[in-house]
């Protein structure tokens, strides 16, 4: 009887010991989230209870498993394995409560700071600094699980004596992965392009939605995902539109005839934009910037607070304008005449004007009647 009731007592007390402090950690935790509303923090450490109560469980059934007299035969195994879980989950619990802080100064910062592009900044470098902490916290956890194996113990002289000539192996077999390791760190604390950019990479355009240590995803305007390594960034040119500031200039074309109503088109222009929440009063123009035979080329110049709003602004200004001319102003848009081409004074209207044909005509012999 005392066989099946001591590993019953000693494995049953341990879970319900595990379940018992859980909840009133998560109760203590609810209570200091409802009493302090201007930080997140409280509410985020309950993100970790699972990996806590893991733990808890873990060390609890460690230290009692010799009390339990169950399995004798594999208590080397069991006790490896119990190690093995308390090590992992104490490395899931730390990665939990170190991303709960770096995201509660994050959020104390943004609330605090009305620059959104120092923003979009910080949360560029707390990205990457959760990421490495996950991957530091992670290598040393399996480090740990490694040493408590006897054979690697007994080989960790030997992997240190040869440990240049592995690190000059691992470094020329990873020398891409370490180069987009390093970009990414350098995006990161550099400030060269941040999470909630918007830029331009390879003719397309788009937001920048997540930076790691190795990619950067980029998210257009049609919600494609454009994924390219983080060393791209730091090698070839691209656009930043939202770099020094937000706020941008469009600019919309139009091939007129040469007959188009200026001065109107430039009062209309104003109109539209009034009516256009997304145009930030900044500026509008409207000029002749070049000219052919059969057209002009007419640019409205108009600005806006950010790369979404100028696109609204420019297709609202193009489709509107067009409109207002097809209905006001025919006249205006460009056609292709296909009229007779006025002839030069003292010719004959009867056919058209031909210097080759004239001087046919003035070498003819006049015909007599005979």
């Amino acid at each position: 009887m005392e066989n099946v009731l001591r590993p019953l007592i000693v494995v049953g007390g341990s879970v319900l010991l595990t379940l018992v402090i859980g909840w009133a950690t998560d109760l203590l935790l609810r209570k200091a989230d409802g009493r302090h509303h201007e930080t997140p923090l409280w509410g985020l450490l309950r993100r970790g209870r699972i990996p806590y109560q893991l733990v808890i469980c873990a060390a609890l059934l460690r230290g009692a498993y010799d009390e339990a007299r169950v399995l004798r035969e594999h208590r080397v195994g069991i006790g490896q394995a119990l190690t093995l879980t308390l090590i992992g989950a104490t490395a899931w619990l730390v990665i939990r409560i170190a991303g709960a802080i770096v995201e509660t100064t994050y959020t104390r910062y943004a609330r605090a700071s009305r620059d959104p592009a120092r923003v979009r900044r910080v949360r560029t470098q707390v990205t990457l600094i959760t990421r490495v902490v996950a991957a530091v916290v992670g290598v040393v956890a399996v480090a740990a699980m490694l040493l408590t194996f006897p054979p690697m113990r007994a080989a960790g002289a030997s992997l240190l004596a040869s440990a240049g000539i592995l690190g000059i192996v691992a470094g020329v077999a990873a020398q891409s992965t370490l180069s987009n390791m390093f970009a990414g760190l350098q995006i990161a604390f550099g400030d060269m392009v941040r999470i909630g950019d918007t830029v331009v990479v390879d003719g397309e355009w788009g937001t920048v939605e997540e930076i790691t240590l190795t990619f950067l995803t980029v998210r257009t305007w049609d919600e494609r995902r454009i994924t390219m390594p983080v060393s791209y960034f730091t090698s070839k040119p691209f656009e930043n539109w939202s770099r020094g500031g937000a706020q941008m200039t469009g600019i919309v074309y139009w091939h007129l005839d040469h007959s188009a109503p200026m001065e109107e088109m430039r009062e209309k222009l104003r109109d539209i934009l009034r009516e256009c929440p997304a145009w930030d009063g900044r500026a509008c123009d409207l000029t002749v910037t070049d000219s052919t035979p059969s057209t002009i080329q007419v640019r409205a110049l108009v600005t806006a607070k950010d790369a979404d709003d100028i696109w609204t602004v420019r297709v609202t200004v193009r489709e509107r304008m067009i409109q207002w001319l097809s209905e006001h102003h025919p006249h205006a848009l460009p056609r292709v005449n296909t009229a007779d081409a006025s002839l030069p004074p003292g010719t004959n209207g009867s056919r058209p004007y031909s210097p080759d044909g004239a001087r046919r005509r003035a070498h003819e012999t006049p015909r007599t009647g005979r």
